[in-house]
């Protein structure tokens, strides 16, 4: 790559544009972090306000699908996200085993049922 390519400027513009801002606050929240108490109302509150947001997307995208997933019959999208939920617990609370399951069971269910 040389100095006139114009991609190297598009590299450049995403690193300034995209990367830099969002990391500046990144590094003002660990900052402050450190003086905030976990068990605080505050950090309760933002921590359900999350979990429900989380919840709502999930329910959303599994009961309303678009695209392929449309095709999915519904009772393998909810054996995905039942598989997901007993992966995490059978697997030490691992989020990424109930997240590799519920994929195998709606990845298999997909393509069996198809």
């Amino acid at each position: 790559m040389s100095f006139s390519d114009p991609m190297l400027y598009a590299y450049l513009l995403v690193i300034l544009a995209g990367f830099l801002p969002t990391d500046v606050f990144r590094f003002a929240a660990v900052l402050f972090s450190r003086r905030i108490d976990e068990d605080s109302e505050v950090l309760i509150l933002v921590r359900a306000v999350a979990t429900a947001l989380l919840a709502g997307v999930i329910a959303r995208i599994v009961l309303f699908p678009t695209g392929d997933l449309a095709g999915v019959p519904l009772w393998i999208r909810l054996s995905s996200i039942a598989a997901g939920v007993a992966g995490y617990f059978l697997i030490k609370r691992s989020v990424l085993a109930g997240v590799i399951v519920a994929e195998i069971v709606i990845i298999g269910g997909a393509v069996y049922f198809r």
